[in-house]
């Protein structure tokens, strides 16, 4: 099975001295999919960018199956990267452009393009330069779906899409997952709506790794109580809170420990942490490491 490797890979703009990204070491397993989040300037984009062989790196390996990938056009046929660049040929109509895509790519799925195409109602004879922000991310979801890459980069994928073919999208994603297993690497900012598709998490700050880890580990003590605040305060008593919301006397707080030993009233109801809720909190700590 295909995995990438990144090692001590460091990042520095021309004429900056300071690093983008700052030794780098991550591994990404094949027939996974992963939620790689963090800040605005983060790094995110740009480590896309050097896996895909887009930029090179100022120091530091991307391997591939052991090999620099740097090209090496064989590895890097492997990887697809959707970005927020449109790339595409702007007067070209939508059919026209399909079929460009299709033929570079032998094994590309064409019948998953003609189901995707229905699903999301996309107007072939329509150019890419008239499409809407939404429509443009659409044709892109639709081509990283369909082709026969063993990692593909999706970075902002919902960018302008609406709340029905976002949905559309997900499930889209999960259904081609499970018939053709491969690795999926999803740079979003919404991370509640891919809090229950990924498997591992990868969390940059200030260009560094913070966390690189699965979505169990990373859950398994984390939690949300709720119910009426005089049961719930009696219940966490003694527990270190990292954040408490409360609308009139229903109160629901947040904490990073192993459940109380205190007894829970039937009114407390118990739940894993969102992983949204939990990243906020590690984004906003200094003391994650």
């Amino acid at each position: 099975m295909s995995k990438i490797e990144i090692k001590h890979l460091n990042k520095r703009l021309i004429g900056s001295k300071e690093n983008i990204l700052n030794d780098i070491n991550l591994t990404f397993d094949g027939e996974k999919i992963y939620g790689l989040f963090g800040q605005n300037g983060a790094g995110k984009s740009t480590l896309m960018s050097l896996i895909a062989d887009y930029n090179k790196t100022t120091s530091g390996e991307i391997l591939l199956d052991g090999q620099e990938i740097h090209n090496n056009q064989a590895l890097i046929n492997k990887v697809y990267y959707m970005n927020q660049m449109d790339m595409f040929p702007k007067h070209e109509k939508l059919e026209k452009l399909f079929k460009m895509i299709s033929n570079i790519y032998p094994d590309y799925d064409l019948s998953l393009q003609k189901e995707l195409i229905n699903k999301f109602n996309v107007d072939i004879k329509k150019t890419f330069n008239s499409l809407s922000t939404g429509y443009k991310s659409i044709v892109k979801i639709i081509i990283s779906l369909c082709v026969p890459c063993e990692f593909i980069l999706l970075d902002e994928p919902t960018l302008g899409l609406d709340a029905r073919n976002r949905e559309v999208f997900y499930r889209e994603l999960i259904a081609s997952y499970s018939k053709n297993p491969r690795t999926f690497i999803i740079s979003t900012h919404i991370i509640e709506e891919v809090d229950q598709i990924i498997n591992e998490v990868v969390f940059i700050k200030d260009g560094r790794v913070k966390i690189n880890n699965s979505v169990d580990d990373i859950r398994s003590q984390s939690y949300s109580v709720s119910g009426p605040a005089e049961d719930v305060d009696s219940y966490v008593q003694g527990i270190h809170i990292l954040e408490k919301d409360r609308l009139g006397r229903y109160e629901t707080v947040h904490f990073m420990h192993e459940l109380p030993e205190n007894p829970r009233p039937e009114s407390v109801d118990v739940e894993k942490m969102k992983l949204q809720k939990l990243l906020v909190y590690i984004m906003n700590s200094e003391e994650v490491e």
